[in-house]
């Protein structure tokens, strides 16, 4: 099986890997999955590692460790990224031993972009390995970092503001004591199932959206039902004020839920990401005008924590290349006509780059003995030259599905290119559930 997986690794020119650690009964595993997008536009995943991490988790044991399962596969220089979630020590293995890429540098320098220089530690750098190996870029996972938005960031605005502090903490706690006394008790359970006609989801720290999911189902419990339940279990009754609060609650958490969902799908790509935080912000920012007082300010707070926590991305040239070659998404997704532009112009300059290399693949070598009629002056024979332009515009004005990217062989290129990341971390978090090990997890502190 591994023989089959390295040669099929080995026909293709751009992989993504995932990474995690989890931690059960005092026993550490590293898991790294390899996602790919073979030559007839179909995604790919494998298993890559699944092995025992011995001592602590620091920033080095995890960059070797990576480095290791790599280069086993001989995947060195074909990763276009590795994506984990936000625990610290995974951050600082890839911000440690980042390559030094001057070719990129510079081309970024030609273009003009008025990005902030960044600085790494150069002393740290050097002194903390041994300088033989880097880390392929670093994706942090798009769904561990919109759990961050909907979970610390929301309870952070609304545990200080005025007007939802008391009702927000109120309402959760009512909702907390239902859950665990449906959770502790068969005769509890059994009376809430006959109420709601189904069971009650309980929040876990392992499930994202899981708190909404929970809240979501106590609130399709009507009010006159919900509360002779809550009497019947000896719990605090909400108030009219505190259930509306809870429907609110959930009709503004719903964009980040979908979003959620989309980008842990098994076929979900990197360009799926910055369109669906486009469209996440737009349609939690169209919740305002129907909201109450309570909780009016919270789209702004959301939408504020989704631009600083995703400030590196939203403008990547990598998300814009990857949304910008998905054939479903193109350049719709962008409503500023200056930023499609640029993108588009982002789209030319690449193709450019890529088209060379595959152009003079294809030119047929004269014999040796024919080099001789180099001497001769022949007339220049008709050819179709090579637009980057037209290549591109064309994509743009074609249909939407997949397959049309069999037109053009350059976008089709960057498309496997800078869509083999996936946008999330999910595949590897599948890993784990499936050796037995999500019950439970330690996970690192994330930022």
């Amino acid at each position: 099986m591994e023989a089959n997986l390295k040669a099929a690794l080995g026909d293709v020119d751009f992989v993504s890997t995932t990474a995690d650690i989890w931690t059960m009964n005092n026993k550490s595993f590293m898991g790294v999955t390899v996602h790919w997008i073979n030559s007839t536009l179909q995604r790919n995943k494998a298993a890559l590692a699944c092995k025992r991490i011995r001592g602590r988790h620091t920033y080095d044991v995890i960059g070797a460790e990576i480095e290791e399962i790599h280069s086993s596969y001989g995947l060195h220089s074909k990763v276009v990224a590795t994506v984990t979630d936000n625990a610290s020590n995974f951050a600082k293995a890839f911000r440690v031993y980042q390559p030094c890429n001057l070719e990129s540098e510079s081309e970024n320098d030609e273009a003009g972009d008025d990005e902030e220089p960044t600085f790494t530690d150069v002393i740290e750098a050097l002194s903390s390995g041994d300088g033989q190996f880097s880390l392929p870029p670093h994706y942090r996972c798009a769904s561990h970092t919109i759990n961050l938005v909907s979970t610390s960031d929301v309870d952070k605005h609304l545990n200080s503001c005025a007007d939802t502090k008391a009702v927000y903490r109120s309402s959760i706690s009512k909702c907390t004591a239902l859950w665990t006394k449906a959770s502790r008790s068969t005769l509890a359970s059994e009376q809430v199932e006959e109420v709601s006609r189904r069971k009650l989801k309980v929040p876990t720290s392992t499930r994202w959206n899981s708190l909404c999911e929970a809240i979501s189902r106590i609130i399709t419990i009507p009010m006159n039902e919900l509360n002779p339940l809550c009497v019947k279990l000896g719990i605090k009754c909400l108030n009219e004020r505190e259930y509306l609060f809870l429907q609110e609650y959930c009709t503004v958490m719903k964009p980040l839920t979908v979003a959620l969902d989309i980008l842990q799908g098994d076929e979900c790509t990197y360009g799926t990401l910055l369109p669906t935080l486009t469209s996440l912000m737009s349609k939690t920012l169209a919740l305002k005008d129907d909201l109450s007082r309570m909780t009016a300010s919270l789209p702004d707070a959301i939408v504020k924590a989704i631009k600083i926590r995703f400030d590196p991305v939203l403008d990547s040239q990598e998300g814009l290349l990857a949304a910008a070659t998905c054939p479903k998404f193109k350049l719709r997704w962008l409503r500023d006509e200056h930023r499609r532009e640029h993108v588009k112009e982002l789209l030319i300059r690449e193709c450019r780059k890529v088209a060379p290399a595959a152009d003079n693949a294809n030119v047929p070598q004269l014999p040796a003995s024919q080099d001789e009629m180099d001497f001769f002056d022949f007339k220049n024979q008709p050819t179709d030259s090579f637009s980057a332009e037209k290549e591109v515009t064309d994509y743009l004005r074609s249909g939407y599905e997949l397959e049309i990217l069999n037109r053009f062989p350059n976008l089709k290129k960057m498309y496997m290119k800078y869509n083999s990341p996936t946008p999330s971390s999910a595949p590897v978090e599948r890993l784990f559930s499936l050796g037995g090990l999500d019950a439970f997890p330690e996970k690192e502190q994330a930022l």
